[in-house]
Order: structure tokens, then sequence, then C-alpha cells
């Protein structure tokens, strides 16, 4: 039997299809790993969240977001109680009252990520920069915490 429903394609007016399946596999991620031990969106927040990487290294982590479109001045960092928390607002630019928009697939409004720092990150001496989008938080690691290697001999039987 041949299937009488339409062919309904995507429409450029919906929601994004996967802000649901991001919702729900950062809740995975916080359920494995505990609350706030990864970055993730906030509860109740639009879904706008930048796309970031962490790299740690031997003397530091460098977190590093995407933030198109966002004005540096709307880009709050800061950090409390051993957690570092990037909150923004990518504002809608309007030009005129007029403007009568047809397809609006840019996304708009507020977003919060948390990230529990470890121990060893030296909180007085984080720094940050933002140029042309891309927001760098570097995390200085205190002193004398940087993992040390030490070779374990294999003992003959």
């Amino acid at each position: 039997m041949a299937d009488k429903s339409p062919n309904i394609l995507p429409s450029l007016w919906s929601d994004n299809p996967f802000a649901d399946l991001r919702k729900e596999m950062d809740q995975v991620v916080e359920n494995f790993f505990g609350k706030n031990k990864m970055l993730s969106v906030s509860e109740g927040e639009s879904f706008l969240a930048p796309s970031i990487d962490v790299v740690e290294k031997d003397d530091q982590i460098v977190l590093t977001a995407e933030l198109p479109g966002i004005a540096e001045n709307d880009i709050d960092i800061s950090i409390q109680k051993g957690v570092l928390s990037l909150k923004g607002e990518k504002k809608m630019e309007t030009k005129d009252d007029k403007d009568n928009y047809h397809v609006v697939e840019r996304r708009y409004g507020s977003f919060q990520r948390s990230m529990t720092l470890p121990s060893s990150v030296d909180e007085a001496a984080v720094t940050a920069k933002f140029d042309k989008g891309v927001l760098t938080v570097t995390m200085p690691k205190k002193p004398g915490t940087a993992p040390v290697e030490r070779k374990i001999a294999i003992e003959k039987q």
C-alpha cells in the first residue's frame, strides 16, 4: 500500500531540529560526569550555545569559544567558587520598525555556560582576549601542579 502522507520538507521557519537532542545529550553528560563538570547550556536559557574547545597543556588550560555577531561588551566572564561562567547575549540588529522579515534563521538571545575548574588553576591569573568573534580564556595552572612523569622499572623475576 502506498504512503498517502504528503512529502513534507523541513520548514525554514521551524526551530532548530537538533536543539532538543543537544539538550538531552547535555543532560546525559551531566548525569554521567556530575553537574557542572562539563560545559553545558543553563536550565531555562534559550538554545544559543557557542561552540567551544577546551585544551589542557602542561602549564595552562585554554578555552576558545566562537561568538560570531556578539559584541565584546555583551560578554561577561566570571569565576565564583571554582566555577568559570561565560555569559553573553546576541542582539538582533533592527534598522527600521517597518522591516518585514520573511526568514530569520540566525539565533538571537542570551546564553550561559559554566565549567568547574580543577584545583590546579590559578584563578587570580585567568585572562581573556576577544578577537574577530573568537573568545580565548587562558587559565594558568598554579606552580608545581603540572603532572610529573615518572618511569617505573619492570622487575625481573
